[in-house]
């Protein structure tokens, strides 16, 4: 009893220690993506349209990718390293590719947003080519894992690889016709709205919150973090988006309808990746970004709300 509670004692005289070293960590990692989206708004050093975000991106997709395939191993032999970290790279890599990042937009022409994500999904189908083509060719015996291992990959690249891909599209989203250079606002209001929200949870949640959300995923998340939640990410969709002019295209159905659907997709997305990891008993996804756990700790709530970003800001601009 006696060393259960020296035990406790130090974990409360550590815990200050810890949350400063958490903050500081949070801080470093929004400077230096704070720097990146100012680069690549203003073209810096001449550079085009998501030329100082890719790197970024493809980064986190290939560390996203191996941390997921990790969680999801089992008994069985996993998915080897170099196939989850290729997939989860190539599909950010093939929208850059199509939305005309490294030349003209879909090779040779198309819509970038679409193009973006069309490359991406043919970037999918390759990387499970690949992974069948090497399970057939390695297929011993039975009871080997091939089809945990096929299904690991599809996790690898629709719940990590697509998502990233759709924070390419938006990047290269024209919100202006007419305009020489595509807007950072759809990619810089997605990232605002979430981590509003994440940051209003988080504050709420700690302090006041008493009625558990989802106690067997996640005992920390409470309904008055949820709601609070849902307040910060309309705050930040309302300044980002009411005032837009109105030969600048929005999202689809304004800010409320923004705030709410992206807030509450980042929300799930926190959620689904406390899934992922009570199932595999893990507190954190990685240790890459030391007090702020893995790179998916860091991006969960994105993951799920990319694809509903996408899709507003594309129904949003007008037909031909």
């Amino acid at each position: 009893m006696n060393g259960a509670v020296a035990e406790t004692g130090a974990g409360q005289r550590h815990a200050p220690r810890k949350a400063a070293v958490r903050v500081a960590t949070a801080v470093a990692v929004a400077a230096a993506f704070a720097f990146l989206t100012w680069a690549d708004a203003t073209g810096l050093g001449g550079a085009t349209a998501a030329a100082w975000l890719l790197p970024l991106a493809v980064a986190v997709a290939a560390a996203g990718a191996d941390e997921m395939r990790r969680l999801a191993a089992r008994d069985t032999a996993p998915v080897p390293a170099w196939l989850a970290i290729g997939a989860g790279a190539a599909v950010p890599l093939a929208a850059a590719g199509g939305a005309g990042v490294f030349g003209p937009p879909g090779l040779g022409g198309g819509d970038p947003p679409l193009a973006a994500i069309g490359w991406a999904g043919g970037a999918v189908a390759a990387a499970f080519a690949v992974a069948v083509v090497r399970e057939v060719v390695g297929f011993r015996a039975p009871g080997q894992g091939a089809a945990h291992r096929l299904a690991t990959l599809c996790l690898v690249v629709v719940w990590v690889g697509l998502p990233v891909a759709c924070l390419v599209a938006l990047r290269v989203c024209v919100l202006e016709r007419g305009a020489e250079r595509p807007s950072i606002l759809p990619l810089a209001s997605l990232v605002a709205v979430v981590k509003a929200g994440d940051a209003a949870a988080y504050c709420v949640g700690s302090t006041t919150g008493r009625r558990r959300l989802a106690p067997a995923l996640s005992p920390g998340k409470t309904w008055e973090g949820a709601a609070a939640s849902l307040v910060g990410s309309l705050a930040v969709a309302g300044p980002m988006l009411a005032a837009l002019p109105a030969r600048v295209i929005g999202p689809w159905g304004g800010w409320v309808v923004y705030g709410v659907a992206v807030g509450v997709a980042g929300m799930l997305g926190d959620l689904a990746e406390s899934l992922l990891k009570r199932e595999a008993g893990r507190k954190d996804s990685g240790w890459s970004l030391g007090a702020l756990g893995g790179v998916l700790d860091l991006i969960d709530s994105l993951l799920l709300a990319a694809p509903v970003a996408w899709l507003l800001w594309l129904a949003g601009r007008p037909g031909p």
